[in-house]
């Protein structure tokens, strides 16, 4: 999905090479770099809500890479994370973590339970926090619609995902070879603006930055790809790749390189923000109002 894609349309994506992605990042033992990169920047973007919630609401929780931000933000606020069933069966069993990870050596506050997207109460968090799950959604808005639900009037939403320019160098390489597409279109944040609005919530705010990332070489660019999501393209090219083809595709990347032979991509991260508000009386072409109602009314207006 593009800018010029009708933002009400459900994204033509295959949902079982987005369940085989989950699980494979879900069975790492720490969620990929770039997921926790963005929430760090997103993290940057919490002093602009004034008012402190009283529970925060993570979706997708070990993909979203943000529990310890969130804690130390709102160190008093209820926490609460929605996990997909999939990622809770994966992540069921405990996954030991590296000898240099930091959870060997800080005494963090013990996990929130992960939730069931049907538990969470309506309207009882007044923070939502989602980061790097929308891309996955075939229809976000049905789930802006289910996070408008969670949240209390005046709760504030904040999510990040990949937006068009995401990887534009090897969508040109691959139209540029006739090898078909590389991925999914990822949705452009004018359209999610307009989603948030169709799902009730009010002053939407969008926007955009993009990471160049260097690797050493071509082998360690396609890993880190391969760790971060799968190709969910509808039209993809069918079939297995041979290794000859593998090998030109390594080729290619690797003079994708600057001057100093690293490979070089792009990776735009979108921010959205928004939050519910108040909700209000429909208006009918004609409304008939009770004199005893009316009397109400104008009593209200004359009182100090």
């Amino acid at each position: 999905m593009n800018a010029s894609t009708d933002s009400s349309s459900p994204r033509a994506i295959d949902t079982r090479a987005i369940e085989r992605a989950v699980r494979r990042m879900a069975q790492a033992a720490e969620p990929p770099w770039l997921h926790a990169e963005a929430a760090r920047r997103m993290a940057e973007k919490l002093p602009m809500i004034r008012r402190t919630p009283e529970a925060v609401l993570q979706w997708s929780g070990f993909l979203g890479a943000s529990e310890a931000l969130l804690r130390e933000a709102y160190p008093h606020a209820q926490q609460l994370v929605v996990e997909p069933a999939l990622v809770r069966r994966e992540r069921a069993a405990p996954v030991p973590a590296p000898w240099w990870s930091p959870r060997r050596w800080a005494g963090a506050a013990p996990a929130a339970e992960p939730l069931a997207e049907e538990a969470v109460t309506p309207g009882s968090v007044q923070l939502l926090w989602s980061n790097m799950a929308l891309q996955g959604q075939a229809d976000p808005t049905a789930l802006f619609a289910q996070w408008h639900r969670a949240l209390a009037v005046d709760g504030f939403l904040m999510f990040s995902t990949f937006g068009p320019g995401t990887l534009a160098e090897l969508r040109t390489l691959y139209r540029e070879r006739g090898w078909g597409s590389p991925m999914a279109e990822f949705v452009d944040m004018h359209d999610l603006g307009d989603m948030l609005v169709a799902a009730g919530f009010a002053d939407p705010v969008m926007d955009q930055e993009v990471l160049h990332l260097n690797w050493a070489d071509a082998a360690a660019a396609l890993a880190e790809l391969r760790g971060l999501g799968a190709n969910a393209d509808t039209r993809r090219v069918a079939g297995l790749r041979t290794p000859r083809w593998q090998q030109r595709l390594v080729d290619a990347l690797q003079a994708l390189g600057s001057s100093d032979g690293r490979p070089a991509l792009s990776f735009e991260l979108v921010y959205g923000h928004a939050f519910k508000a108040a909700p209000r009386p429909r208006v009918a072409a004609h409304t008939e109002v009770g004199l005893d109602e009316m009397r109400q009314m104008v009593r209200s207006r004359r009182s100090p």
